[in-house]
């Protein structure tokens, strides 16, 4: 992740030797801990830095540490929505001045079986490890793994110095189902709450959408 949040970094055209000190906030979204998993199924022969080379605290804070980063430093485990929550948080945290620059991203990283299994006993995965979005043969989802990072600046902020801006947040939300059918049923209704608020904030007309992108 440390690699990723550099290359992100470069792309916006800032150097690390202009960050150091600054209120530069760390959000990173995390979900599955598969290499945890790994190294801890023989405590006696575990690393020695295990503890804090594994854990999700670490996954902001290293970077936070490594580059003298003074903003908040967060990890989100919210499953599936863990970097989009990631990224409402930043947001908010560029907003009450908390943070002037924030880097947020996501991993997800395959690495022993358990997790399919568990998740299979669940039936969350489609047995032909394919997603089938809004299809009447829709029966799970397939796993895929990667990294991703962004920086985001105040727009005024990214305008004074000429930063290159590739795109703009016109509105974050976030909210929870409450009680459904089952602990991990989802709820249209409040999604589409969540929906229709953000776009009410950003005061965006739904009708302007021109593409959307879903889970």
């Amino acid at each position: 992740m440390i690699e990723i949040a550099y290359e992100a970094l470069e792309k916006a055209g800032i150097p690390l030797d202009t960050i150091a000190g600054t209120k530069t906030g760390v959000f990173m979204g995390h979900f599955t801990s598969d290499y945890k998993e790994m190294i801890y199924r023989d405590p006696d022969n575990a690393p020695l830095y295990s503890i804090t080379g594994a854990c999700k605290t670490s996954l902001a804070n290293r970077i936070s540490w490594l580059w003298d980063l003074r903003g908040p430093s967060l990890t989100v485990d919210t499953a599936c929505s863990s970097s989009l929550v990631a990224l409402h948080l930043a947001c908010q945290s560029l907003q009450t001045g908390d943070s002037d620059i924030a880097i947020v991203g996501g991993t997800s990283l395959l690495l022993n079986p358990e997790m399919f299994l568990y998740l299979s006993n669940q039936a969350f995965l489609s047995p032909d490890g394919k997603c089938k979005s809004f299809d009447e043969s829709a029966n799970g989802y397939g796993r895929g793994e990667g990294f991703g990072c962004v920086v985001l600046k105040r727009i005024d902020d990214a305008i004074s110095v000429g930063d290159p801006i590739r795109a703009v947040i016109r509105g974050t939300g976030s909210n929870q189902d409450g009680h459904t059918k089952g602990f991990t049923l989802p709820s249209a209704d409040a999604q589409a709450a969540l929906i229709q608020e953000t776009y009410r904030r950003a005061r965006v007309d739904m009708k302007d959408t021109g593409y959307v992108e879903a889970h």
